[in-house]
C-alpha cells in the first residue's frame, strides 16, 4: 500500500534466452560475499553465491504449432503446465495441407499410404506434402493409377527444403521412427502429429489404421486431446585444431608448430535421448558431466543418455532407469554399465542446464548420437550443451495422454504382466 493505493507486484514472464538465441546478461547473476555451501569442495569455490533466476521447471513451452494449429486455452489452469487430462487441440483456420511421412522400405505400407493420400486429395480437397525419396520407390512410381493422385503431391528434401511454415498438421505411417523423424525436421514449432501404429513397437503411435477416416476427420475438426513431448535443445561446440603453417619465397610449405583452434557450433532438437558412448574403442568412456556449470560427477562406463520423460521409456529404460509420463517436465541421467555399483539414474528439474566434455585424462574419444541420428565424434575440447527446447512435440491422442500412455505400457512393454496368485480359500488357510 502506497499512497493510499493498491500496489501489485507481477513477477516478470518467464523467457527462455537461450531459446531465443541470446546469451544471459551478466546482472542476472548476483555475487555475495559470504560463504555458501556448494557442490566443489575447494575453497576458492565457496566465495561468491550466485542466486538463480532461471525457473528449475523449464521454459514454457510454445502454445501455436504450425501456421494454424495451438492449444485450446483453460480458464482454470494455475500453472503453465495444465492438466494433462484437459491439454486441446484447436485450430485458429482450418487445416489445408498435411504431410504425409511413410517409413522407407517397407512394402506393407505401400497400400495405406496410396489408401490416405487418396482421401486427403480427393475427398478432403488438402495439400499433401510427401518426402522426394518416398516417390522415387518403384511401386508408387510405376503405378499409372497412383500417377494422377502423386501429381498433386508438394514434394521436399530433407536438410534442403524448408517446409515449417507450410504444414496445418503431420500424419505419420509407421512406427516410433516415423514420429522420431517428423521431429528432427522442425527445429522450431512442430505442427500436431497423428501417428498411425503400422510398424513393430508403436508405443508413441496410438492410432489403428482401420478407422483412419473418422479419426482423420475428427481432427481437421479440431479440439482432439494432445500430449507435449518436450524436446531437448541441443548444441555441440566443436574444436579444430589446426597447425599454422607459412609459405616462403620457393612456394614451400613451412609448419612453424604453432596451433590454432576454429571452433564449429552445431545445433539439434532431440525427442527422445542424447548417447554419449564409447564408440568402438575397448577403453571406458571417461567424460565430466556439469549441471549449471557445476561438475557433478565423471562418468566411467559404456557411456551415458541424457533422455526427455518421452525417451525414458527408450533406450533409457532398457539401461535401468524409471519410466516418467511426458507431462512430467525433467530430464533424465541414465550412465550405460557404469563402472560402480553406486551409479544409479537420477531425474534433474527440466530447467537445468547440463554440459558433457570429455574428461582431460580420457584415454579415447567419445561419440554422440541424437535420436539415432547425426553419430559423431567428440574429442578434447569439444563440448556438448543440453537444455529443454521450447518447442515440444504435440502428438495427438487416441484417447487421453493419461490412458493412451499406460495403455502402451501395457500393450507395448507388458508392464507388471504377471500370473495371477489363486486365491487362498479358508481351508488351504488350515495348513
Amino acid at each position: 500500500m502506497e499512497g493510499g493505493k493498491d500496489v501489485r507486484v507481477e513477477s516478470a514472464p518467464y523467457s527462455c534466452s537461450t531459446c531465443d538465441g541470446g546469451e544471459v546478461p551478466a546482472r542476472n547473476l548476483t555475487r555475495r560475499n559470504r560463504k555458501v555451501r556448494s557442490l566443489s569442495t575447494s575453497s576458492a569455490s565457496t566465495s561468491f553465491e550466485y542466486r538463480r533466476t532461471q525457473s528449475l521447471h523449464g521454459p514454457s513451452p510454445v502454445t501455436t504449432f504450425g501456421p494454424k494449429a495451438c492449444m485450446l486455452q483453460n480458464p482454470h489452469a494455475v500453472m503453465h503446465i495444465q492438466d494433462p487430462a484437459s491439454q486441446r487441440l484447436t485450430w485458429n483456420k482450418p487445416p489445408k495441407s498435411v504431410l504425409v511421412i511413410k517409413k522407407i522400405r517397407d512394402a506393407s505400407l505401400l497400400q495405406p499410404f496410396k489408401e490416405l493420400c487418396r482421401f486427403l486429395t480427393e475427398v478432403k480437397s488438402m495439400i499433401v506434402y510427401v518426402e522426394k525419396k518416398v516417390l522415387e520407390d518403384p511401386a508408387i512410381s510405376g503405378d499409372e493409377n497412383f500417377a494422377a493422385v502423386t501429381k498433386k503431391f508438394c514434394t521436399f528434401r530433407e536438410d534442403l527444403d524448408d517446409i515449417s511454415n507450410r504444414v496445418d498438421f503431420i500424419i505419420c505411417l509407421g512406427g516410433d521412427g516415423t514420429l522420431l523423424y517428423a521431429s528432427s525436421l522442425f527445429q522450431e514449432s512442430v505442427p500436431p502429429v497423428m501417428s498411425f501404429h503400422l510398424g513393430s513397437l508403436g508405443f508413441l503411435t496410438p492410432f489403428k489404421f482401420e478407422n483412419y477416416q473418422s479419426q482423420v476427420n475428427q481432427i481437421i475438426e479440431g479440439n482432439a486431446a494432445i500430449v507435449l513431448r518436450s524436446r531437448l535443445k541441443v548444441r555441440v561446440l566443436k574444436e579444430n585444431w589446426e597447425k599454422k603453417s607459412r609459405v616462403d619465397e620457393k612456394g614451400i610449405i613451412l609448419t612453424n608448430g604453432d596451433i590454432e583452434s576454429s571452433r564449429k557450433a552445431m545445433q539439434y532438437q532431440v525427442l527422445n535421448e542424447v548417447v554419449v558412448d564409447r564408440g568402438p574403442s575397448s577403453y571406458l568412456s571417461n567424460v565430466d558431466l556439469f549441471l549449471d556449470g557445476h561438475l557433478i560427477t565423471t562418468v566411467q562406463g559404456d557411456g551415458v543418455i541424457v533422455s526427455t520423460p518421452t525417451g525414458s521409456t527408450a533406450y533409457a529404460v532398457a539401461a535401468g532407469a524409471s519410466m516418467i509420463h511426458p507431462n512430467v517436465p525433467a530430464i533424465m541421467i541414465t550412465p550405460i554399465c557404469p563402472h560402480s555399483l553406486s551409479f544409479r539414474p537420477i531425474v534433474v528439474p527440466a530447467g537445468v542446464e547440463l554440459k558433457i566434455m570429455l574428461s582431460c585424462d580420457a584415454r579415447n574419444t567419445a561419440w554422440v548420437s541424437f535420436d539415432g541420428r547425426k553419430r559423431q565424434e567428440i574429442c578434447h575440447g569439444d563440448s556438448i550443451t543440453i537444455t529443454t527446447s521450447c518447442f515440444p512435440v504435440p502428438s495427438i491422442c487416441f484417447r487421453d495422454p493419461v490412458n493412451d500412455w499406460f495403455e502402451s505400457l501395457a500393450q507395448c512393454l507388458h508392464w507388471n504382466v504377471r500370473k495371477k496368485q489363486n486365491y487362498l480359500s479358508s481351508e488351504d488357510e488350515e495348513f
